[in-house]
């Protein structure tokens, strides 16, 4: 009897071992989250950069709990077919301009003509609104506001002209669109052409476009200055890059998981605000140093300049979300988070 209860007691432990295993395996395998993410913008523009450095941050701190990998930019998915693509679950996390789907997320333009830091909306309950809007409206998670408080000038390769109110007369130019900027070149009368970023450098060579809007920095990266040789101060907008994350795979990662994310996303709005800000100067110089004339509306003419542009982005809100009725609580507070200059 001794024998056969030996022999009962291995074979029990051994069960129990195989037990445990069989348990443990699903567990390991589900103990780092794999997450997969794409760019709009090519490497080397520093918008990319920053969204690779906060990514090689979150999974250096995230061994063993979260891995994101990068598969590319628009090279693999076009950049104005990423924001789809991660509301479809096609991919799970996307770094793009929130301006590429503000048909779908109207509230976006809040960013654009933000007058406050991302740092400040995030404080004041703005940045909770966009991703509730984000949430409710693309089936996604906005999660931060990187490289904010970049603002936009428009190029030009040749002198520009003005009304006679002071105001930027782009009748006859040719200028590059997108959609953050249409409903405000509208109003300056230029003829415009709608395409992505990779493609304005062959545009402006061979005469397609001969004007464009850009942001302060990264002019000399995209190499357009070889063309554009005067930028028209001062500036409108705001970069409104974003980092979104489809809902259902953000709800499927673990709760460590997504309070790493998140918490780096956080971090790396005030750090690349920071950062974006020390590149404005040097990125002047450059243009300055080849040869670019900068060329200023007067103070009270540039106030308006600014003011039309803004008035367009909350117009067009407006409209899109009902803000004279079903919406009039949302715009309100919008407006109140990212408008306190007003």
């Amino acid at each position: 009897m001794k024998i056969f209860s030996g022999l009962s007691r291995k074979a029990t432990y051994l069960m129990a071992a195989a037990a445990l295993a069989v348990m443990a395996a699903p567990m390991s395998a589900k103990a780092e989250d794999r997450v997969s993410a794409v760019h709009a913008f090519p490497e080397f523009l520093v918008y990319t950069k920053t969204f690779l450095a906060m990514v090689a941050d979150i999974n250096e701190r995230g061994k063993g709990i979260v891995q994101i990998d990068v598969r590319g930019g628009p090279e693999a998915i076009g950049m104005f077919e990423q924001p789809a693509a991660v509301r479809d679950g096609v991919v799970d996390m996307v770094h793009t301009p929130g301006s590429f789907y503000g048909a779908n997320v109207p509230e976006i333009d809040a960013m654009v003509a933000s007058r406050v830091t991302p740092m400040e909306a995030r404080a004041n309950g703005g940045a909770a609104l966009m991703d509730k809007a984000h949430q409710e409206r693309f089936n996604v998670r906005h999660l931060g506001w990187v490289d904010g408080g970049i603002k936009f000038h428009i190029y030009m390769n040749s002198e520009p002209k003005f009304r006679d109110d002071g105001i930027l007369d782009l009748t006859g130019v040719k200028l590059r669109d997108n959609p953050i900027y249409h409903a405000f070149f509208e109003q300056l009368n230029a003829t415009t052409a709608s395409m992505p970023a990779t493609e304005v450098y062959s545009a402006l060579e061979k005469g397609v476009v001969d004007a464009a809007a850009w942001t302060e920095i990264g002019i000399p990266q995209l190499k357009w200055n070889e063309f554009l040789k005067y930028r028209v101060d001062p500036t409108f907008y705001n970069t409104d890059i974003g980092v979104i994350f489809n809902l259902d795979a953000w709800n499927a990662l673990s709760p460590e998981s997504q309070k790493l994310i998140q918490d780096v996303v956080i971090e790396w709005e005030g750090k690349s605000y920071a950062d974006r800000q020390a590149e404005v100067a040097a990125d002047a110089k450059t243009l300055a140093d080849g040869g670019m004339s900068f060329v200023s509306h007067s103070a009270e003419a540039g106030e308006t300049y600014r003011k039309m542009a803004d008035d367009s982005a909350w117009a067009r809100m407006y409209e899109r979300i009902d803000g004279g009725g079903a919406g009039a609580e949302t715009y309100m507070a919008l407006r109140k988070a990212y408008a306190l200059a007003e």
